[in-house]
């Protein structure tokens, strides 16, 4: 496998700097250097190589000493946020930030959950790697309703990124033919089991509208060449995803384009490096590197680039752009409209809905499946939407029975226990929303006037609320999941509302978004920034609107097309 150049001080002026090495900053990396540029990455955090540093993979959960929970004590101190993740465990917690170590502000009144992983690979190794297009419905809905400016691009123009995109990453899914969910290029998909089956063709007869399709992740089912070069093999859906998959069997920045964009010589690494801000010429009006904090000695230090490919999360990108202030840009780097830190949004999972299913006593299937339900949303247009709401959302879940773990409750010990472990439990399914969030100019983050962190950084301070509209949208997601539950015969159906704030879905996008209009926004539509023409964010933080479905498919596909739209302006000499 090729080695990885990693750099500490350096005078070299490259071609390219990419800023974060998560999912998008390693799709830039990977598309810069094998169109020939010569491209530092740049990661705040430490290295994480693959295969070696999955220090738990496979570790089995009585080698834990609590049984994979972490100590109250750890949680409290440096955890209390992070542990709020699906990921975050006794197996996993060396891949999160500490909270202690990366501070933010909040108002008591809104908030905000901010799930962090700085680390070479960032959160593409915490990921669930759900992968859903964004339709022309999508790209459509601020201009047809009039919430948010309208996207600059349509499904047309990103349509053949995602084509490209998909057949390196390998996405297991099926063709469903549904407007609302356009088809990829996909591999096999895993298989439902027999209660979800049944449910799937009851509710084609009971609820036409609400198609039940098998979820569409990022896991390789049949590996293609282009997979199998890079050392990825097929999943065996043990669920050890966020421990780090040795088979490179789901998509990860290691598993995938870091070594792809390794093998061509042109790629290397500066870990351990906080970027503190975009340094900006006022003599050339262009980017021309970045000034960064040493992670262990606070040290500081530059890197000189020709380009630079913003990655680093929606709200890390953003803190780096307010914090890059000069005489041109005293609010930060390309925010003559204003608009950067404004629209923050976050996919919406506060509504779960539960039910028992009877019968099915000598089905049963083998693994851990990675892939789930899945009902696109069907308030997809504006002549769709609910009179209560704007905007819709996708429902996801599914049919399991319950085994030993279930039972973890139950007393008893010796034979019989011991026998009692041996017979599965009953059958159950569940159903979790995920509504879009509309895009409101008070939802923003900026930098805390007197607060900073280790690194000597001001501290962002996010302000971002749930409306109306996603309270409504949520209450309703539940009345209609207990609908399909009855009519499909469950018994014992629990729904449940709640409210938490914005940030646990870890969908946040908006906060530096593309538009047509510079007085409107702060990107055009190649993730290119209006004022700053060498300067490129490709992140979650370009969003107009959220969408319904899952992101992180999207950002590759911007990615990738701005990469090709920045190389051809960089080889005209225009940037």
């Amino acid at each position: 496998m090729t080695q990885h150049r990693y750099v500490n001080e350096s005078a070299e002026v490259y071609d390219a700097i990419v800023v974060g090495s998560g999912i998008t900053g390693g799709w830039a990396a990977k598309e810069l250097c094998e169109k020939g540029l010569k491209t530092l990455m740049v990661e705040r955090g430490r290295v994480v190589e693959h295969r070696k540093d999955y220090t738990t993979e496979a570790k089995p959960v009585w080698e834990y000493p609590n049984r994979m929970k972490v100590a109250k004590k750890l949680i409290d101190e440096e955890y209390a946020i992070q542990q709020q993740c699906y990921a975050f465990h006794d197996g996993t917690k060396h891949f999160f930030s500490s909270d202690k170590d990366y501070p933010y502000h909040t108002e008591p009144d809104a908030p905000f959950s901010w799930i962090r992983a700085n680390q070479l690979g960032g959160k593409s190794l915490l990921w669930h790697r759900q992968s859903y297009r964004m339709s022309t419905f999508d790209f459509e809905a601020n201009a047809k309703d009039g919430h948010g400016n309208d996207w600059p691009i349509r499904y047309e123009d990103l349509a053949p990124w995602y084509d490209y995109v998909e057949r390196f990453v390998g996405i297991s899914g099926n063709a469903d033919g549904l407007p609302q969910l356009p088809d990829g290029i996909f591999q096999p998909p895993f298989e439902m089991t027999a209660p979800e089956r049944d449910f799937t063709a009851l509710m084609k007869d009971k609820h036409p509208d609400k198609p039940v399709i098998m979820s569409r992740c990022a896991h390789l089912t049949a590996p293609q060449k282009i997979q199998v070069d890079l050392g990825r093999m097929q999943c065996m859906a043990r669920n050890e995803c966020q421990k780090g998959c040795s088979f490179g069997a789901y998509f990860s920045t290691q598993s995938a384009t870091l070594p792809a964009a390794a093998r061509t010589g042109n790629l290397y690494i500066a870990p351990n490096s906080v970027v503190e801000s975009v340094i900006y010429s006022e003599q050339t009006q262009k980017a021309v590197g970045v000034r960064v904090i040493d992670n262990d000695t606070l040290e500081q230090r530059e890197y000189f680039g020709k380009m630079v490919f913003l990655c680093a999360s929606t709200l890390g990108s953003t803190q780096i752009m307010l914090n890059s202030t000069s005489k041109r840009f005293p609010t930060g780097i390309a925010n003559s409209s204003g608009v950067l830190g404004h629209y923050l949004m976050d996919h919406n999972y506060n509504a779960y809905v539960t039910a028992s299913i009877e019968g099915y006593e000598d089905e049963y299937y083998i693994g851990r499946r990675p892939s789930s339900l899945y009902i696109p949303n069907f308030h997809f247009e504006p002549k769709r939407y609910h009179k209560a709401f704007k905007r819709g959302y996708a429902l996801a879940g599914s049919a399991a029975r319950a085994d030993w773990q279930g039972l973890g409750a139950s007393d008893g010990f010796g034979t019989s226990f011991k026998n009692m472990l041996h017979n599965p439990g009953k059958w159950g399914i569940g159903l979790g929303a995920q509504g879009e969030m509309l895009p409101n100019r008070d939802n923003q983050v900026q930098l805390h006037p007197t607060k900073k962190d280790k690194w000597g950084m001001p501290q962002l301070s996010i302000n971002c609320k749930w409306s109306e509209n996603e309270t409504l949208m949520m209450e309703h997601a539940a009345e209609v999941s207990v609908k399909m539950f009855q009519d499909a015969g469950f018994g014992d159906i629990h729904a449940n509302v709640n409210y938490a704030p914005p940030g646990l879905a870890i969908h946040e996008v908006g906060s530096a978004r593309m538009g047509r209009d510079p007085k409107e926004s702060v990107l055009n539509g190649y993730n290119q920034a209006h004022d700053v023409p060498n300067l490129f964010v490709t992140d979650g933080a370009s969003y107009c609107s959220t969408g319904v479905g899952n992101p992180s498919i999207t950002f590759m596909a911007l990615t990738a097309r701005a990469v090709d739209y920045a190389v051809k302006e960089f080889n005209a000499g225009r940037l």
